[in-house]
Protein backbone atom coordinates (compact mmCIF):
# COMPACT_ATOMS: atom_id res chain seq x y z
CA UNK A 1 0.00 0.00 0.00
CA UNK A 2 1.24 3.28 -0.96
CA UNK A 3 1.98 6.03 2.17
CA UNK A 4 -0.04 8.84 0.28
CA UNK A 5 -4.02 7.70 -0.36
CA UNK A 6 -5.15 9.13 -3.25
CA UNK A 7 -7.21 11.76 -3.87
CA UNK A 8 -9.95 9.94 -5.58
CA UNK A 9 -10.05 7.11 -8.00
CA UNK A 10 -12.32 7.18 -10.91
CA UNK A 11 -13.41 4.02 -12.54
CA UNK A 12 -14.87 3.98 -15.80
CA UNK A 13 -17.63 1.68 -16.59
CA UNK A 14 -18.36 1.42 -12.78
CA UNK A 15 -21.75 -0.37 -13.77
CA UNK A 16 -19.85 -3.13 -15.81
CA UNK A 17 -18.24 -6.64 -14.77
CA UNK A 18 -14.93 -5.59 -13.40
CA UNK A 19 -15.99 -1.77 -12.60
CA UNK A 20 -18.47 -2.31 -10.04
CA UNK A 21 -16.51 -4.97 -8.62
CA UNK A 22 -12.96 -2.90 -8.11
CA UNK A 23 -15.73 0.00 -7.19
CA UNK A 24 -16.26 -2.55 -4.09
CA UNK A 25 -12.84 -3.26 -3.45
CA UNK A 26 -12.05 0.25 -3.11
CA UNK A 27 -15.16 0.95 -1.08
CA UNK A 28 -14.38 -1.70 1.58
CA UNK A 29 -10.67 -1.01 1.57
CA UNK A 30 -11.64 3.15 2.47
CA UNK A 31 -10.11 4.87 -0.67
CA UNK A 32 -12.55 7.57 -2.04
CA UNK A 33 -13.55 5.70 -5.22
CA UNK A 34 -15.81 7.40 -7.43
CA UNK A 35 -18.16 5.36 -9.79
CA UNK A 36 -18.47 6.73 -13.28
CA UNK A 37 -20.97 5.15 -16.63
CA UNK A 38 -22.69 7.10 -18.98
CA UNK A 39 -26.12 6.84 -16.65
CA UNK A 40 -24.09 7.61 -12.97
CA UNK A 41 -23.91 10.04 -10.69
CA UNK A 42 -21.12 11.00 -12.16
CA UNK A 43 -21.84 10.60 -15.40
CA UNK A 44 -19.32 9.54 -18.38
CA UNK A 45 -19.63 8.59 -22.07
CA UNK A 46 -16.51 8.22 -24.33
CA UNK A 47 -18.56 9.61 -27.13
CA UNK A 48 -19.08 12.87 -24.83
CA UNK A 49 -15.76 14.41 -24.40
CA UNK A 50 -17.69 17.20 -22.27
CA UNK A 51 -18.02 14.50 -20.00
CA UNK A 52 -14.39 13.80 -19.16
CA UNK A 53 -13.16 16.93 -17.29
CA UNK A 54 -15.85 16.87 -14.63
CA UNK A 55 -15.38 13.28 -14.27
CA UNK A 56 -11.62 13.80 -13.82
CA UNK A 57 -11.80 16.61 -11.30
CA UNK A 58 -9.66 16.02 -8.00
CA UNK A 59 -9.08 12.57 -9.51
CA UNK A 60 -5.56 11.22 -8.73
CA UNK A 61 -6.07 7.79 -10.67
CA UNK A 62 -8.20 5.76 -13.01
CA UNK A 63 -9.13 2.67 -14.02
CA UNK A 64 -10.01 2.55 -17.89
CA UNK A 65 -12.67 0.11 -19.61
CA UNK A 66 -13.37 1.05 -23.04
CA UNK A 67 -16.81 0.64 -23.89
CA UNK A 68 -17.66 -1.43 -26.81
CA UNK A 69 -13.97 -2.44 -27.12
CA UNK A 70 -10.66 -1.57 -27.86
CA UNK A 71 -10.66 -3.20 -30.88
CA UNK A 72 -13.75 -0.88 -32.60
CA UNK A 73 -11.88 1.20 -35.15
CA UNK A 74 -10.96 5.10 -33.36
CA UNK A 75 -10.58 3.70 -29.79
CA UNK A 76 -6.64 3.53 -29.36
CA UNK A 77 -7.47 7.78 -30.59
CA UNK A 78 -10.08 8.03 -27.98
CA UNK A 79 -8.07 6.38 -25.53
CA UNK A 80 -5.13 8.17 -25.93
CA UNK A 81 -6.79 11.59 -25.64
CA UNK A 82 -8.17 10.91 -22.91
CA UNK A 83 -5.09 9.75 -21.26
CA UNK A 84 -3.32 12.93 -22.09
CA UNK A 85 -6.00 15.00 -20.80
CA UNK A 86 -6.14 12.57 -17.50
CA UNK A 87 -2.84 13.48 -17.05
CA UNK A 88 -2.95 16.95 -17.85
CA UNK A 89 -5.51 17.71 -14.84
CA UNK A 90 -3.55 15.98 -12.74
CA UNK A 91 -3.82 12.02 -12.53
CA UNK A 92 -0.87 10.31 -12.25
CA UNK A 93 -1.77 6.61 -12.12
CA UNK A 94 -3.62 4.98 -14.96
CA UNK A 95 -4.73 1.48 -14.82
CA UNK A 96 -6.25 0.10 -18.80
CA UNK A 97 -8.70 -2.95 -19.00
CA UNK A 98 -7.45 -4.53 -22.09
CA UNK A 99 -8.40 -7.37 -24.44
CA UNK A 100 -5.88 -10.86 -24.48
CA UNK A 101 -5.28 -11.29 -28.61
CA UNK A 102 -6.55 -7.91 -29.68
CA UNK A 103 -4.26 -6.88 -31.90
CA UNK A 104 -6.10 -3.28 -31.94
CA UNK A 105 -6.11 -3.17 -28.71
CA UNK A 106 -1.91 -2.89 -28.34
CA UNK A 107 -2.20 0.67 -29.72
CA UNK A 108 -4.31 1.89 -27.10
CA UNK A 109 -1.95 0.04 -24.40
CA UNK A 110 0.63 2.08 -26.14
CA UNK A 111 -1.16 5.68 -25.83
CA UNK A 112 -1.69 5.02 -21.57
CA UNK A 113 1.91 3.95 -21.87
CA UNK A 114 3.41 7.07 -23.36
CA UNK A 115 1.24 9.44 -21.37
CA UNK A 116 3.50 10.28 -18.97
CA UNK A 117 1.52 8.77 -15.89
CA UNK A 118 2.54 5.51 -14.02
CA UNK A 119 0.38 2.63 -15.71
CA UNK A 120 -0.28 -0.86 -16.02
CA UNK A 121 -2.04 -3.14 -18.28
CA UNK A 122 -4.37 -5.93 -17.15
CA UNK A 123 -4.65 -7.76 -20.48
CA UNK A 124 -7.76 -10.35 -19.86
CA UNK A 125 -8.63 -13.74 -21.42
CA UNK A 126 -12.77 -14.35 -21.75
CA UNK A 127 -14.88 -14.02 -18.78
CA UNK A 128 -16.14 -16.54 -16.82
CA UNK A 129 -19.09 -13.95 -15.59
CA UNK A 130 -20.07 -13.55 -19.83
CA UNK A 131 -22.25 -16.79 -18.52
CA UNK A 132 -23.78 -15.57 -15.89
CA UNK A 133 -24.01 -11.84 -16.75
CA UNK A 134 -24.49 -11.74 -20.49
CA UNK A 135 -25.36 -14.86 -21.55
CA UNK A 136 -27.78 -15.93 -18.78
CA UNK A 137 -30.70 -16.63 -20.38
CA UNK A 138 -28.80 -19.27 -23.22
CA UNK A 139 -27.85 -21.04 -20.23
CA UNK A 140 -30.57 -20.92 -18.59
CA UNK A 141 -32.27 -22.71 -21.29
CA UNK A 142 -29.41 -25.01 -22.24
CA UNK A 143 -28.55 -23.65 -25.62
CA UNK A 144 -24.63 -21.78 -25.61
CA UNK A 145 -24.75 -20.53 -29.28
CA UNK A 146 -21.02 -18.82 -30.32
CA UNK A 147 -19.19 -18.40 -33.31
CA UNK A 148 -16.07 -20.17 -31.59
CA UNK A 149 -15.25 -23.23 -33.21
CA UNK A 150 -13.77 -25.75 -31.00
CA UNK A 151 -10.94 -23.46 -30.18
CA UNK A 152 -9.28 -23.59 -26.25
CA UNK A 153 -10.03 -20.69 -24.33
CA UNK A 154 -8.81 -19.89 -20.43
CA UNK A 155 -11.47 -18.35 -19.07
CA UNK A 156 -10.70 -15.87 -16.63
CA UNK A 157 -12.59 -14.89 -13.28
CA UNK A 158 -14.15 -11.14 -12.79
CA UNK A 159 -13.13 -11.49 -9.46
CA UNK A 160 -9.53 -11.87 -9.91
CA UNK A 161 -9.42 -9.18 -12.26
CA UNK A 162 -10.75 -6.94 -9.51
CA UNK A 163 -8.39 -7.90 -7.79
CA UNK A 164 -5.53 -7.39 -9.85
CA UNK A 165 -6.55 -3.94 -10.93
CA UNK A 166 -7.43 -3.27 -7.08
CA UNK A 167 -4.08 -3.98 -6.66
CA UNK A 168 -2.65 -1.87 -9.38
CA UNK A 169 -4.75 1.07 -8.33
CA UNK A 170 -3.45 1.31 -5.14
CA UNK A 171 -0.26 -0.57 -4.57
CA UNK A 172 2.96 1.17 -6.49
CA UNK A 173 4.77 -2.62 -6.91
CA UNK A 174 3.02 -2.60 -10.23
CA UNK A 175 3.84 0.25 -11.71
CA UNK A 176 4.94 -0.58 -15.03
CA UNK A 177 3.36 -3.85 -15.53
CA UNK A 178 1.92 -5.54 -18.20
CA UNK A 179 -0.15 -8.31 -16.26
CA UNK A 180 -1.58 -10.92 -19.21
CA UNK A 181 -4.17 -12.96 -16.96
CA UNK A 182 -5.76 -16.18 -17.57
CA UNK A 183 -7.28 -19.26 -15.64
CA UNK A 184 -5.70 -22.03 -14.69
CA UNK A 185 -6.87 -24.29 -17.27
CA UNK A 186 -8.14 -24.26 -21.05
CA UNK A 187 -11.36 -25.05 -22.01
CA UNK A 188 -13.12 -25.28 -25.34
CA UNK A 189 -16.89 -24.03 -25.18
CA UNK A 190 -18.03 -27.89 -25.04
CA UNK A 191 -15.85 -28.59 -22.21
CA UNK A 192 -17.33 -25.19 -20.74
CA UNK A 193 -20.91 -26.34 -21.36
CA UNK A 194 -20.38 -29.84 -19.57
CA UNK A 195 -18.89 -27.84 -16.74
CA UNK A 196 -21.94 -25.85 -16.56
CA UNK A 197 -24.15 -28.77 -17.18
CA UNK A 198 -22.65 -30.90 -13.96
CA UNK A 199 -23.14 -27.25 -11.64
CA UNK A 200 -26.39 -26.94 -12.62
CA UNK A 201 -27.27 -30.65 -12.94
CA UNK A 202 -29.49 -30.16 -16.36
CA UNK A 203 -27.69 -30.33 -19.86
CA UNK A 204 -25.82 -26.75 -21.13
CA UNK A 205 -24.99 -27.79 -25.20
CA UNK A 206 -22.57 -25.50 -27.04
CA UNK A 207 -23.88 -24.74 -30.90
CA UNK A 208 -21.24 -23.44 -32.82
CA UNK A 209 -22.72 -20.95 -35.45
CA UNK A 210 -21.57 -18.44 -37.56
CA UNK A 211 -20.55 -14.94 -37.01
CA UNK A 212 -23.47 -13.56 -39.20
CA UNK A 213 -26.09 -15.67 -36.75
CA UNK A 214 -24.26 -14.58 -33.83
CA UNK A 215 -24.11 -10.93 -34.81
CA UNK A 216 -27.98 -11.36 -35.59
CA UNK A 217 -28.86 -13.04 -31.88
CA UNK A 218 -26.62 -10.06 -30.39
CA UNK A 219 -28.81 -7.40 -32.02
CA UNK A 220 -32.07 -8.78 -30.31
CA UNK A 221 -30.15 -8.39 -26.81
CA UNK A 222 -30.35 -4.56 -28.04
CA UNK A 223 -27.19 -4.23 -29.78
CA UNK A 224 -26.83 -2.11 -32.53
CA UNK A 225 -26.15 -3.42 -35.92
CA UNK A 226 -22.44 -1.88 -35.86
CA UNK A 227 -21.84 -2.97 -32.75
CA UNK A 228 -22.84 -6.61 -32.79
CA UNK A 229 -20.78 -7.49 -36.32
CA UNK A 230 -18.16 -5.86 -34.77
CA UNK A 231 -18.32 -8.30 -31.02
CA UNK A 232 -19.27 -10.98 -33.69
CA UNK A 233 -16.25 -10.77 -35.78
CA UNK A 234 -13.93 -10.26 -32.38
CA UNK A 235 -15.14 -13.46 -30.98
CA UNK A 236 -14.55 -15.33 -34.33
CA UNK A 237 -10.92 -13.57 -34.48
CA UNK A 238 -9.75 -14.42 -30.87
CA UNK A 239 -11.08 -17.69 -30.87
CA UNK A 240 -9.06 -18.97 -33.89
CA UNK A 241 -6.30 -20.44 -31.73
CA UNK A 242 -4.28 -16.91 -30.85
CA UNK A 243 -5.10 -17.73 -26.91
CA UNK A 244 -5.05 -21.22 -26.43
CA UNK A 245 -2.07 -20.64 -23.66
CA UNK A 246 -1.85 -20.14 -19.85
CA UNK A 247 0.02 -17.18 -18.67
CA UNK A 248 1.31 -16.64 -15.47
CA UNK A 249 -0.57 -13.14 -14.75
CA UNK A 250 -2.58 -13.62 -11.79
CA UNK A 251 0.16 -15.43 -9.53
CA UNK A 252 2.27 -12.95 -10.43
CA UNK A 253 0.68 -9.61 -9.43
CA UNK A 254 -1.23 -11.13 -6.42
CA UNK A 255 0.76 -14.27 -5.58
CA UNK A 256 -2.18 -16.81 -5.74
CA UNK A 257 -3.29 -19.02 -8.50
CA UNK A 258 -6.11 -17.43 -10.21
CA UNK A 259 -10.13 -19.11 -9.92
CA UNK A 260 -11.18 -22.54 -11.87
CA UNK A 261 -13.95 -22.28 -14.19
CA UNK A 262 -15.42 -25.17 -12.34
CA UNK A 263 -15.72 -23.37 -9.15
CA UNK A 264 -16.64 -20.16 -10.63
CA UNK A 265 -20.21 -22.41 -12.19
CA UNK A 266 -20.56 -24.15 -8.78
CA UNK A 267 -20.94 -20.98 -6.68
CA UNK A 268 -22.92 -19.40 -9.72
CA UNK A 269 -25.32 -22.03 -10.04
CA UNK A 270 -25.95 -22.13 -6.25
CA UNK A 271 -27.02 -18.75 -6.46
CA UNK A 272 -30.10 -19.76 -9.10
CA UNK A 273 -29.85 -17.25 -11.56
CA UNK A 274 -29.98 -20.06 -14.07
CA UNK A 275 -32.46 -21.61 -12.34
CA UNK A 276 -35.69 -22.05 -14.84
CA UNK A 277 -38.55 -19.64 -14.46
CA UNK A 278 -40.91 -21.13 -11.52
CA UNK A 279 -38.54 -23.53 -9.93
CA UNK A 280 -36.37 -23.28 -6.99
CA UNK A 281 -33.66 -26.17 -8.41
CA UNK A 282 -33.39 -25.54 -11.94
CA UNK A 283 -35.50 -28.25 -13.09
CA UNK A 284 -38.97 -28.33 -14.91
CA UNK A 285 -42.02 -28.37 -12.29
CA UNK A 286 -44.09 -31.63 -12.98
Amino acid sequence: MTDTQPKAILVLGASGKTGRRVTERLAVAGFPARAASRSGETRFDWEDEATWAPALAGVDAVYITYYPDLAFPGAADTVGAFADMAVANGVRRLVLLSGRGEEAARQAEVRVEKSGADWTIVRCAFFNQNFSEVFVDAVRYGALAMPCGDTAEAFLDANDIADVVFAALTDDRHIGQLYELTGPRLLTLTEAAAELSAAMGREVQYLPVTSEEYAAELVTYGLSQEEAAGISQLFAEVFDGRNSYLTNGVQRALGRPPRDFADFARDTAATGVWNLEGTADGTDDV
